[in-house]
């Protein structure tokens, strides 16, 4: 059970991240170095428990960047465009404010 279900949870992960930062190489490069060093640092878990929290764990992380996140393009004005697709129905929008867009560009 454990590596087939923990390598289809890591392939999730990197299957959501891609669609939801397609475009974006920094998040894309950042997003899979961090899945990959997390999934390394738990190689080592062999119980069952614990090694069904952590799958558990990785879908709904999968899940959360499917459905909550969405990505905000910068225009040439310097505005931005968030476009929200169908999976992102019933989410919440939170907008970052004008100090947080500052500092990430």
């Amino acid at each position: 059970m454990a590596t087939g279900e923990a390598m289809a949870a890591y392939r999730a992960l990197l299957r959501a991240t891609r669609r939801t930062f397609a475009g974006d190489k920094l998040m894309l490069d950042e997003s899979k170095a961090e899945i990959r060093r997390r999934f390394e640092a738990n190689r080592r878990i062999t119980t069952e428990a614990e090694v069904r929290r952590l799958v558990e764990e990785a879908k709904e992380a999968s899940s959360f960047i499917e459905n909550m996140i969405v990505q905000a393009k910068r225009t040439d004005t310097g505005s931005y465009v968030v476009k929200p697709s169908k999976e992102h129905s019933g989410a919440t929008l939170e907008v970052p404010s004008e100090e947080i867009l500052k500092k990430s560009t």
